[in-house]
């Protein structure tokens, strides 16, 4: 038997025929647009640098890639913390108890972007919530400012984010052997012990592919950002649309969406380059 009838049975010419529609997909509604920005970006109309010598020489976008590069580190960090006990509870639920926790992750991933955010408004705004919550209590005295602030921000980004940090961690802790835990135990280890020795490295796989996943995402996250940051917590997303539909400076926005495109794409190599290393170390 050949080769190809091993591997389905399908000839080369049959199989470039199926994967001809995804082709012309992609080359359609992602090559040719990018080569149009990038192309925008250099082009002014004469070939030139001066739209990325701006982004790179002004202390203000400078100062705004910085701080979507945090905001991105603080939201990925957070939804690691907070996610990784639910992803452990996943991995060892059964049964109808494993569907409700399973159904309570995946609710923001149902819920319309518009809605979570405006439903973080009611809750952060001076009369919202929490704000009545903590008066009603005696813990503060007038309304805290809590809307509009990267901390606004960064909670309802960790809030939409964590299914994308949680389902890739749950998928790694199950793939784990329980025989391993338990003779870690039966030979004397504590608890801390198992989850530093045996659990936390063989889960590192999808710690890692869900902190690329969030991390990611989040640079590029615009909604929430440009509802509940407001101009004191401008993101690139929000600066490029500021150029590109308000100030209708395409070129310098085609020129920011290069850069954010550069650096997500080098994230996305580093992560993998650690990810292959980490594969090979456990390996050995």
């Amino acid at each position: 038997m050949s080769e190809r009838h091993i591997r389905g049975g399908l000839s080369k010419t049959t199989a470039a025929l199926i994967a001809l529609p995804l082709a012309l997909l992609m080359l359609v509604a992602f090559v040719w647009p990018l080569v149009g920005f990038v192309s925008t970006s250099v082009l002014d109309p004469a070939p030139t640098l001066a739209h990325y010598e701006k982004l790179f020489t002004s202390a203000l976008y400078m100062r705004v890639l910085a701080s979507t590069v945090v905001t991105a580190f603080v939201v990925t960090v957070a939804a690691l913390v907070l996610g990784y006990p639910i992803a452990i509870l996943m991995s060892r639920l059964r049964g109808p108890a494993a569907w409700i926790v399973t159904t309570c992750v995946l609710v923001p991933l149902w819920t319309p972007v518009l809605v979570r955010t405006y439903a973080w408004i009611i809750i952060l705004q001076r009369q919202g919530i929490v704000n009545d919550a903590l008066i009603s209590l005696g813990m503060i005295g007038r309304p805290l400012t809590m809307l509009y602030t990267t901390g606004a921000v960064v909670v309802a980004m960790t809030q939409v984010l964590m299914p994308f940090m949680i389902l890739p961690i749950q998928s790694s802790l199950r793939s784990i052997p329980k025989e391993l835990p338990q003779a870690a135990h039966g030979l004397g280890a504590s608890h801390f012990r198992v989850f530093a020795n045996v659990t936390w490295p063989l889960s590192l796989p999808g710690v890692m592919a869900g902190c690329l996943m969030v991390f990611i995402i989040a640079l590029g996250f615009y909604i929430t950002p440009a509802i509940l940051g407001g101009p004191r917590a401008q993101t690139i997303s929000t600066l490029i649309s500021q150029q590109a539909f308000e100030l209708l400076n395409w070129p310098f926005a085609s020129a920011i969406s290069v850069v954010l495109l550069v650096l997500t794409l080098g994230i996305a190599a580093v992560f993998r380059r650690m990810l292959r290393v980490e594969g090979m170390s456990l390996h050995a």
